[in-house]
């Protein structure tokens, strides 16, 4: 199965990000490019491919190129991701609040339920995928952190 060589996100489109999502960010991209499983079944060339992500109408738009120039486009509504991204964004921005003054127990216990929130979101995702590109559960879940990174208007 062929890969992501690398990953960008339409900074146009980015509001400035607080240093904790830039953070989330960053390492996403940075796991994405270290290990990923990504087929178009459009193009059964093999790859490796550049993707990068943009919000457009309420879609993600996957823009796949190949190192030899051939192109790849598709996209994904939101609507089916819309609330697991809203979750998302909450149990981090209560997890990011809790790292420095709560208790132990309290953000273990965040840390749990926003990674179940992960699991949830990347599992939609996968299945939102099926028709358009095979990808694996920790590639769902690091593009699903970018999807989430790009939509923060939810």
């Amino acid at each position: 199965m062929t890969h992501l060589a690398a990953v960008t996100l339409d900074e146009s489109t980015l509001p400035a990000p607080s240093p904790e999502l830039d953070q989330e960010r960053r390492i996403a991209i940075f796991d994405l490019v270290e290990a990923n499983t990504f087929a178009p079944k459009a193009d059964p060339s093999g790859g490796p491919y550049n993707l990068s992500l943009t919000l457009r109408h309420r879609r993600v738009v996957f823009a796949l190129t190949t190192a030899s120039g051939k192109a790849v486009e598709f996209d994904l509504p939101l609507a089916p991701l819309t609330q697991a991204i809203r979750d998302y964004h909450a149990i981090c921005a209560s997890y990011f609040a809790a790292v420095s003054k709560a208790p132990v127990a309290e953000i273990e216990a965040l840390d749990r339920g926003r990674r179940d929130i992960h699991t949830e979101g990347a599992r939609l995702l996968k299945e939102a995928l099926n028709p358009h590109a095979e990808v694996d559960a920790e590639t769902a879940r690091r593009l699903f952190t970018l999807i989430s990174v790009l939509e923060t208007s939810l």
